[in-house]
């Protein structure tokens, strides 16, 4: 969970200054900070719970390529506006299911992280929904890049939802909801709003894999973790 807000936390705090319109740079900083934010928690909890004295900074700017364990699909390139949304709107949809479930976890603190992440993760849904809904329904041009931008993003979609050793340990604990149990409500939302947003879900199913495991990723990551990580590396424990 930590390293999926950190890395999309981090994608989108790229389009500080440069966004399209006023109003959108604003509102992508404050998402990108809401999920650097939860970052914390998580990345904070994680370290507690490894007991190796590495706190959310060190987990987050001294660990390699191979040692993240995030989901392919949030270490994508932002590409254009409209491409940045998309992805925005796959990952929230399941991001909101996945908190919710993780609000019964057996775990207290990690009830509480999703209880506090799950106010902030409604808003980024609601707003990438209407934002998805408003490029893919609006101009010829807009259609066609949010239709592109789907057909490039969807194969990253499946890998939220296929567990592993990891998922079923969790589920058997009753720390964190079964991936698969998620993914009949992700439908349903995903195909209402490409349905409003007059765009055509991909026929093929084919799930890119790998992330979440640290088995792959896609070349993408180790270059944004060159410039995330950069001053920390070259300058190792400093402070301000």
């Amino acid at each position: 969970m930590g390293d999926n807000t950190l890395v999309l936390g981090h994608r989108i705090s790229e389009w500080c200054g440069v966004a399209p319109v006023l109003e959108e740079d604003i509102a992508l900083a404050n998402t990108a900070l809401d999920l650097i934010g939860q970052t914390q928690l998580w990345l904070g909890l994680a370290g507690e719970v490894e007991g190796k004295g590495r706190d959310a900074d060190r987990l987050a700017f001294h660990r390699d390529v191979w040692d993240f364990r995030n989901l392919l699909l949030v270490e994508q390139p932002n590409g254009d506006f409209g491409r940045t949304m998309m992805r925005q709107f796959l990952f929230d949809g399941w991001h909101l299911a996945q908190l919710k479930g993780l609000m019964e976890s057996r775990n207290d603190q990690i009830a509480a992280i999703a209880e506090k992440s799950v106010k902030e993760v409604t808003y980024h849904l609601e707003r990438a929904t209407d934002t998805v809904i408003g490029l893919g329904d609006g101009t010829e041009e807009s259609h066609h890049r949010m239709q592109a931008a789907l057909d490039r993003l969807y194969p990253f979609v499946g890998e939220m939802f296929i567990p592993d050793a990891v998922d079923a340990e969790m589920v058997s604990e009753g720390i964190a909801p079964d991936p698969v149990a998620l993914r009949p409500g992700y439908d349903a939302l995903l195909d209402k709003v490409l349905a409003e947003a007059t765009l055509k879900k991909p026929e093929d199913d084919f799930a890119h894999r790998g992330g979440k495991s640290g088995a792959r990723h896609t070349e993408h990551l180790g270059h944004m973790l060159t410039q995330m990580q950069w001053l920390q590396r070259a300058y190792p424990d400093a402070t301000w």
